[in-house]
């Protein structure tokens, strides 16, 4: 599905006759929405549209970590007393599997100020991370796991 978006966002853009990259967004956009809408004619069994608002949700969910994280990092290094501030490195059961979906999450926990992945256990059953201010274990991998943990393995499934 993801090919045809792409041949007939072409042909969108051919047959406007304008070449640029907001024709091409705009009929990318438009064939996505009319391919999610007739998915059940075309004889998919999950939506398109589905999986595309999937890795919407996922990239939006990335940029609000990004910034909400920016901001505590931001609060704690300005703060008058550095002594509160508790680094630690948790282990985080995984529960993907593949090598893209681990490389993906290591990725945006790398990529989200103030963790950093460091190691993923040989057997793939744990990711360890190192953050700057641990308030509580359990309350990290919750975050990890449900969010983007939870995202990534929604956007990989297809």
């Amino acid at each position: 599905m993801f090919r045809l978006n792409i041949a007939l966002s072409v042909a969108w853009v051919a047959l406007i006759g304008e070449f640029s990259v907001e024709r091409f967004v705009e009929g990318f956009v438009l064939v996505a929405l009319t391919l999610g809408i007739t998915h059940h004619f075309i004889g998919q069994k999950s939506s398109y549209f589905d999986r595309i608002m999937k890795l919407v949700s996922f990239v939006l969910y990335f940029l609000k970590e990004l910034v909400v994280s920016s901001w505590r990092v931001a609060y704690c290094v300005l703060a008058p007393n550095l002594n509160n501030i508790r680094p630690a490195v948790v282990a985080i059961p995984l529960t993907v599997r593949s090598d893209e979906a681990i490389t993906l999450l290591a990725n945006m926990i790398t990529l989200t100020p103030g963790t950093l992945s460091l190691d993923v256990s040989a057997d793939k059953k744990a990711l360890y991370v190192h953050t700057f201010n641990m308030e509580s274990v359990e309350a990290f991998r919750a975050e990890i796991k449900q969010g983007f943990e939870r995202r990534i393995q929604e956007v990989t499934e297809w």
